[in-house]
């Protein structure tokens, strides 16, 4: 059965947002006077917000709920969002994709504001029949729910659709929603559990054309 679909992880896959994401937690983090250096920088990649605060919340005073610090931290990353730049490739791969009537959609572990402003950074959006973001699910990543329901969107059987992630649990998110996986390393973390290991996004459009 022929690819008929391709569902793209946005943070760290389509743009480099990491740096940014570092930015914020750092900025928000120093505004409440909390220390995080014994931490590595790479510590909460392909995490979500919601478990980041679960390892932080103790750090931070009592009068400080989560819901108040999400929003600080958003709204610090959508105010510098013009920072962002793509992965490599990623725009041309996505245009490429479409040009050949490949069907895209979007599923990330950030919250609607980040990855509306991801999308908008890339001017990809009009390429994505959809993006499901962490406000669209019962839960997030590596749980396969954001991918169930991403499949269910697309309406195609599971061999027709492949997903491309940079993280362990966008991975196994990906996978255990019985999907194809391109594990996409431009970094050190270990993505031995993907499919398929790419090392430039322009692999997707030589592996489908």
């Amino acid at each position: 059965m022929s690819i008929r679909a391709v569902i793209w992880d946005i943070d760290g896959t389509l743009v480099d947002s990491e740096p940014l994401h570092l930015r914020a937690l750092l900025a928000i983090c120093t505004q409440y006077g909390i220390d995080i250096s014994d931490l590595p920088d790479d510590e909460f990649v392909g995490v979500n917000l919601l478990e980041v605060w679960e390892v932080l919340k103790n750090r931070f005073p009592t009068s400080l709920s989560r819901e108040k610090w999400i929003v600080e931290l958003n709204q610090f990353y959508c105010a510098n969002s013009d920072t962002l730049v793509p992965m490599p490739a990623a725009r041309n791969v996505v245009r490429r994709l479409s040009s050949i009537n490949i069907m895209q959609a979007a599923v990330s572990n950030s919250h609607r504001l980040i990855v509306d402003a991801n999308l908008e950074a890339l001017k990809l959006n009009d390429y994505m029949l959809f993006s499901l973001s962490l406000d669209d699910v019962p839960i997030g990543k590596p749980s396969p729910v954001p991918y169930q329901i991403a499949i269910s969107k697309l309406g195609l059987g599971l061999q027709e659709i492949i997903a491309i992630e940079d993280s362990p649990s966008g991975i196994q998110s990906a996978s255990d929603a019985g999907l194809v996986v391109f594990g996409f390393q431009h970094e050190d973390t270990s993505l031995i559990t993907a499919d398929h290991i790419i090392h430039s996004l322009s692999e997707v459009y030589d592996y489908l054309h």
